[in-house]
């Protein structure tokens, strides 16, 4: 597979990098060697492996919800903050 300067630039562009000449003929090379090592795989025979879909033994862990009863009450927690306005904290605009 041969890469192509265009795909290189085009790339660049999109992960909005600069890249002089020099990094865009040295990245086409390493890109080059990088396909080449990786596609040493398609010469391996795996027609007696089973595939694997998840590699680990996982399962989903559930808890129970509940509802932890808090030592601070409204007043206290609102106390802490710098801007309060009708039992509710006010924060700047975000948009």
């Amino acid at each position: 597979m041969e890469i192509k300067r265009e795909d290189i630039l085009h790339l660049a562009e999109l992960s909005e990098f600069s890249l002089s000449d020099a990094e865009v003929a040295s990245l086409g090379k390493d890109l080059q060697d990088i396909i080449k090592y990786i596609s040493q795989l398609d010469d391996l025979d795996t027609s007696d492996v089973e595939p694997t879909y998840q590699v680990f033994e996982m399962e989903n862990v559930w808890r129970d919800d509940e509802i932890v009863e808090q030592d601070a009450t409204r007043e206290e927690l609102l106390a802490l903050t710098k801007n309060e306005k009708d039992n509710q904290i006010k924060v700047p605009k975000v948009l």
